[in-house]
């Protein structure tokens, strides 16, 4: 299987008598692991699309790939402060503390995260526990906003 992820291209191999769809949904499919492999092991699962077509493989280090993870939580980091810019500005528009949080439109948001992990190859498992977790810190996060104003 391959997936476009974020400009990157990620190719997974097909185990087969390994079900994940308990812990990753059906669209992502992992080897099993080996009690005593060695270090490091199997191929490179990541590559990066060139401008001229080629590919390159990552990684040739733990430090490079711990690098490339502190770049993309630097931009979660940056999207999360936008999105809060956005739940301080919905507060305006509700009238009640009550109506903050709107469980129909949380679920609807979940939902709509799993779908888009099915369709770009994020594990189910990730897209629903993030997309959760923002919106487990949002609804205290609009109660504060909302309550620091003068009705």
């Amino acid at each position: 299987m391959i997936f476009q992820v974020f400009g990157f291209l990620f190719i997974s191999a097909i185990a087969a008598s390994i079900d994940t769809n308990a812990c990753y949904g059906s669209n992502v499919i992992s080897a099993p692991s080996a009690d005593h492999r060695p270090v490091p092991w199997g191929t490179p699962s990541v590559h990066f699309s060139s401008l001229n077509g080629t590919l390159t493989a990552c990684c040739d280090s733990l430090d490079e790939i711990r690098s490339a993870l502190d770049d993309i939580d630097n931009q979660i980091l940056d999207l999360l402060n936008q999105r809060a810019a956005y739940v301080r500005e919905a507060t305006r528009f509700k009238p009640t503390r009550d109506s903050v949080n709107v469980p129909s439109r949380n679920e609807a948001v979940l939902k709509q995260a799993e779908e888009q992990a099915v369709h770009i190859g994020v594990p189910v498992t990730i897209a629903r526990a993030a997309i959760g977790a923002i919106l487990n810190s949002s609804v205290p996060f609009e109660e504060c906003i909302f309550d620091s104003y003068d009705q």
